[in-house]
């Protein structure tokens, strides 16, 4: 049996593996360069044979923070946020910082608890979606003397900084193709609004590009939870049932976009010429699909990496220049179910 079982390592261990002393393994473990490459190689090994783990928090006592960037994201079922993590990951994985990630189900009480669990780590910066937030979370994160960047959304102020789209430019832009394309009796299908302001952000700015073509939408249907193929063919029927001459369903997102479209193909609706479709995030998990589904890129992972740069480049002090807005520009898909 081991005589480092069922108790914590310390310093003392790798000290006695390594043959160094305890001062020269702490240098080492904290990446001071004041140690040759041959002292530091045997401590590093030992370290790694013994399986032991600095005590990060021992070494925050004094700076007042971790190196944990706090990411807080509505869902992790969305297809959407996944990518986001991706795009954060790819740039923190190259330095000292660690994500950690919150979900907060679109609830703002549970944002506020969750944000306040990751303040009280005191994190290097937070990389939170969206810029609606409530009171208390906002007085939280302007209290931070850390980078806070607020992902996904530009229409609106940002507490610090903003990286995202512009979802009202963008329903106003699909309205735009929509419209272009010739079609008139326009449904639309998505989640319930107060729940997710990007959406509807989206939904303000596609109806008001219909009412400057004096067209309103014809009809809507809503539905709550995550998004899921099943949810967007029944919505799809159901709508359709109310009312048949529809030549357009405009979808929320692709997930049930896709749904759509199957419940569509499966009783032999002609698309896009009896009726077209169109979603919205560009999820390339649904490119298997019989037909593509007019779609618009939301710039996903764009997001992650800019957002994880500014935090990781104002952590180590190398860039306070930073845009306090970066706006990035989805692209229209017109994929097979959008006449061109």
């Amino acid at each position: 049996m081991s005589r480092f079982e069922n108790r914590t390592l310390t310093l003392r261990d790798v000290s006695e593996a390594s043959g160094v002393s305890e001062m020269t393994v702490s240098r080492v473990l904290r990446g001071r360069g004041d140690v040759s490459q041959n002292t530091r190689e045997k401590v590093l090994q030992a370290a790694k044979t013994l399986g032991y783990v600095p005590n990060k928090i021992a070494g925050a006592l004094a700076s007042q923070r971790v190196n944990l960037v706090a990411v807080i994201i509505p869902s992790m079922s969305n297809m959407v946020f996944p990518e986001v993590l991706t795009g954060i990951n790819s740039v923190l994985e190259n330095t000292e910082l660690q994500p950690v990630v919150g979900v907060t189900d679109y609830l703002p009480e549970k944002e506020e608890k969750v944000l306040y669990q990751m303040l009280s780590w005191r994190p290097s910066g937070i990389i939170i979606a969206g810029l609606e937030h409530s009171d208390t979370s906002k007085a939280m994160l302007k209290s931070t003397n850390i980078p806070v960047v607020e992902i996904m959304d530009i229409d609106g102020e940002p507490i610090d900084s903003a990286v995202g789209i512009s979802h009202k430019r963008a329903g106003r832009q699909m309205a735009q193709a929509i419209l272009e394309a010739g079609y008139r009796k326009i449904g639309f299908l998505g989640t319930k609004m107060p729940l997710d302001h990007r959406a509807s952000k989206r939904f303000d700015g596609f109806t008001e590009a219909l009412s400057k073509a004096d067209i309103k939408i014809s009809d809507h249907e809503f539905y709550s939870g995550g998004s899921a193929l099943a949810k967007g063919a029944q919505m799809t029927k159901e709508i359709l049932k109310r009312t048949p001459d529809l030549d357009f369903l405009y979808y929320s997102n692709d997930m049930i976009g896709a749904g759509g479209l199957l419940s569509l193909l499966e009783i032999q609706k002609s698309i896009p010429k009896e009726i077209g479709l169109a979603g919205f995030n560009g999820v390339e998990l649904l490119e298997g699909l019989p037909m593509k589904l007019a779609t618009m890129d939301a710039c996903r992972y764009e997001i992650g990496k800019i957002a994880a740069e500014i935090v990781s480049n104002r952590v180590v002090g190398q860039k306070e220049d930073y845009d306090r807005i970066t706006a990035l520009k989805p692209k229209l898909d017109l994929g097979d179910t959008l006449r061109s």
